[in-house]
């Protein structure tokens, strides 16, 4: 079976957590100070703390920006649970917004549409390693979250993503481009968000008491994502080559495309397809094809919210899937995605 996402673990990997182990410093230390160091200058920016998930910097973002309840937050509806899961947690609603279909991102037209003065924030992710229309929802005055979980190493407007928003979050989950198991990041140009973030991840210790959070990084996660980020160069060379490679292949079944945004230097964290079958039966054709491809988004979240209906999002639902793409897939088995595509879409 060829799996839909698989980690890219090597021996410098695997002596990088070894040597941590046998320091005896497992807990949060040396290790996440240099890792945050070393994002902060990746992405351009003066700040990085890391936590223990993308769903902690989420709900810390919000915390920081002050957001709370009888406040909204504008998110969009095809993207992953964890923006709900994050309004939710401070007392939030969520103002769920329709996504652009052809870069799959949050639609600025619809949050135009659907603005509110309840509006405190937004949450913009890069869907599946694609900048977002960032400078533009910037421009409407509301804080910016950068939800950047699918697209380290992607570039907007020649600036790396992670350094435009106000709050930038990352993700180190197994299936993303740079993995350590479970962790995550956020980043910002100011100092005073940077504090206010580094109090709120640890609940112990402290001389006042406040709500505070056991959100840090082990070390051992941060020597790997420290390994893991030294290979980044090399982790999206990889991606873009076997996403051209497939370009030449599945052309015209492609679902974001980039060629009408040059101002936009994407990371191939997925290939996304568009099918006008059931995708769902597809999804289970290729299972037994011995390959596996699965939906981008599990369920928009308007269906959880019983939001006004986001039409596009479900439109792409409906119709969009993701098949492997990962620095380790072979030449052969890049042609056996090739071949599966070609055999069940035509069924």
């Amino acid at each position: 079976m060829i799996p839909h996402s698989k980690p890219t673990i090597s021996k410098d990997d695997l002596k990088a957590v070894s040597q941590v182990l046998a320091s005896g410093m497992l807990a949060q230390g040396t290790q996440v100070e240099a890792f945050e160091k070393s994002l902060a200058s990746r992405c351009r920016v003066k700040h990085a703390v890391a936590v223990s998930s993308g769903s902690a910097a989420l709900h810390l973002a919000l915390s920081t920006l002050g957001v709370g309840k009888r406040d909204m937050v504008a998110i969009p509806s095809y993207s992953c649970v964890a923006l709900l899961h994050a309004v939710e947690m401070v007392g939030a609603t969520p103002k769920i917004i329709d996504v652009d279909p052809s870069t799959l991102n949050l639609s600025v037209k619809d949050l135009k549409k659907k603005w509110s003065k309840k509006l405190k924030a937004v949450i913009v992710p890069h869907m599946f390693g694609f900048p977002a229309e960032i400078r533009e929802i910037k421009q409407l005055g509301l804080p910016v979250i950068e939800d950047c979980a699918m697209a380290l190493g992607a570039e907007y407007r020649g600036k790396p993503v992670g350094s435009w928003g106000d709050i930038s979050v990352f993700s180190f989950y197994v299936t993303k481009v740079l993995a350590t198991g479970e962790g995550g990041m956020l980043t910002t140009q100011s100092k005073a968000m940077a504090d206010e973030m580094r109090d709120l991840r640890q609940y112990d210790k402290s001389e006042s008491y406040r709500l505070r959070y056991n959100y840090k990084m082990t070390d051992m996660a941060a020597a790997l994502g420290l390994s893991q980020l030294r290979k980044l160069d090399h982790f999206l060379k990889k991606r873009r080559e076997i996403a051209a490679w497939y370009d030449r292949f599945l052309l015209g079944k492609k679902l974001q495309d980039g060629s009408s945004y040059p101002d936009r230097t994407p990371l191939p964290f997925r290939y996304i397809l568009k099918t006008g079958k059931n995708v769902q039966i597809l999804i289970r054709k290729f299972k037994k094809e011995g390959v596996t491809a699965e939906l981008p988004v599990f369920r928009p979240l308007h269906h959880y919210h019983r939001s006004r209906p986001c039409k596009i999002a479900d439109q792409v639902w409906k119709s969009a899937y993701s098949i492997p793409i990962y620095p380790t897939l072979t030449d052969k088995e890049r042609r056996r995605v090739i071949e599966v595509v070609s055999k069940v879409d035509a069924e």
